[in-house]
């Protein structure tokens, strides 16, 4: 019997390679002899580069680079196993996560750093990128990442403007002669799962701008700014990004792959499946068992496990979703798509010990659940 072992982390507590480790170890202690092949995926957000890196057996690359406001932090890139792909995850650098509470507000976050992580990538000698662009904390149009790689915002008296979201309101030119040559050179992938234009009121600022700690007022700000940056990249390179479907992903950042590079844009599972060949290591597999930290009805809107479930079922292979917590009114929903569901969180285990102790929980609710489906198939 061979298993596909493909679940997605579970946030807050493990990431989707040690999910993965937990789910074996919990198969093994049922049957030994069960080969086990464990292939972690993510969705273009936090966790693709270990997934990428874990499946291909590639390597991470660590650099000094600028966080969301400007202090010097180590983040790390990856080289997949083929040493010609270079993976970028913009949360690294220009990640959420990489601040307090206190701090968020996209007026003066940058994504400079994501920026330096694809400039040292090309001194390396990559030209190949995949970049999952998830977990911004930043609203500056990638305005910031384009200055890294040698662009110019500069007002109208051709001074430089500051960094951050809040003072494109300055900007009057772009000066791309100085653009980093290689782009043109290299083959972007995009991971990127939203379709939000660039302005407008299902753009980057007014949807994504709160969570990263905007107020109303600084959203109608962050808006009319990312305009003024758009309306100038029109102007000066007849490219218009205001509308375009995905340009407001990241906080803009989507915009200025679409304008400036040679990309093509993906939602964030499929990259990391092509990636990792999943297809090709699933063909002959007998289950396939996925996760993530909460599953409900959100899951099948293009999430890490629905991804995996819908190749898998394509070929008639049966799909197993454990997930951290799974909301009980959606198990109707998820059932379409998924043979068997279960929950680390039940009647014994509580979700705040499932995140404390997630592995040793995944690792038991995993061997019941296989013990279950062997008995069911008799």
């Amino acid at each position: 019997m061979k298993i596909v072992i493909s679940p997605d982390s579970f946030k807050g507590s493990l990431s989707a390679v040690e999910v993965a480790q937990a789910m074996a170890a919990g198969i093994r202690t049922f049957d030994p002899s069960i080969e086990t092949l464990i292939m972690p995926v993510a969705d273009g957000g936090e966790g693709t580069l270990e997934s990428l890196i874990s499946a291909t057996k590639g390597r991470t690359v660590s650099v000094v680079v600028q966080d969301p406001l400007e202090r010097e932090i180590i983040a790390d890139y990856g080289i997949l196993g083929d040493e010609e792909t270079c993976v970028i995850e913009m949360a690294k650098a220009s990640g959420l996560t990489l601040l307090r509470n206190e701090e968020r507000n996209p007026l003066f976050t940058t994504s400079y750093g994501t920026g330096e992580l694809i400039k040292h990538a090309l001194d390396g000698g990559f030209r190949k990128f995949i970049v999952g662009i998830g977990g911004s904390a930043t609203n500056d149009g990638g305005a910031g990442m384009l200055k890294a790689l040698g662009m110019k915002f500069q007002t109208h008296d051709g001074q430089d403007i500051e960094t951050g979201g809040g003072a494109l309101d300055k900007l009057a030119h772009i000066d791309q002669s100085e653009f980093d040559p290689r782009i043109v050179d290299s083959k972007f992938i995009i991971a990127c799962d939203v379709d939000n234009p660039f302005i407008g009121s299902n753009g980057a600022s007014h949807i994504f701008g709160p969570q990263k700690g905007a107020s109303e007022q600084i959203v109608s700000i962050l808006d009319q700014n990312l305009k003024t940056l758009a309306d100038v990249i029109e102007r000066t390179y007849a490219v218009s990004i205001h509308h375009r479907q995905g340009a407001g992903a990241a906080g803009g950042l989507g915009g200025a792959f679409q304008a400036f590079f040679p990309l093509t844009m993906k939602p964030g599972i499929e990259v990391v499946m092509e990636a990792i060949g999943f297809l090709s290591n699933i063909k002959n597999a007998d289950l396939v068992i996925t996760g993530e930290g909460s599953s409900d009805e959100q899951t099948l809107s293009g999430k890490a496990p629905y991804g995996v479930a819908k190749v898998a079922r394509e070929y008639g292979i049966p799909v197993m979703l454990l997930s951290g917590y799974l909301e009980p009114s959606s198990e109707k929903s998820l059932s379409s798509y998924f043979d068997v569901l279960g929950s680390v969180v039940n009647e014994t285990v509580s979700k705040s010990e499932s995140m404390e102790n997630a592995a040793h929980f995944i690792e038991i609710r995993m061997k019941q659940m296989i013990v279950d489906y062997e008995q069911m198939k008799e």
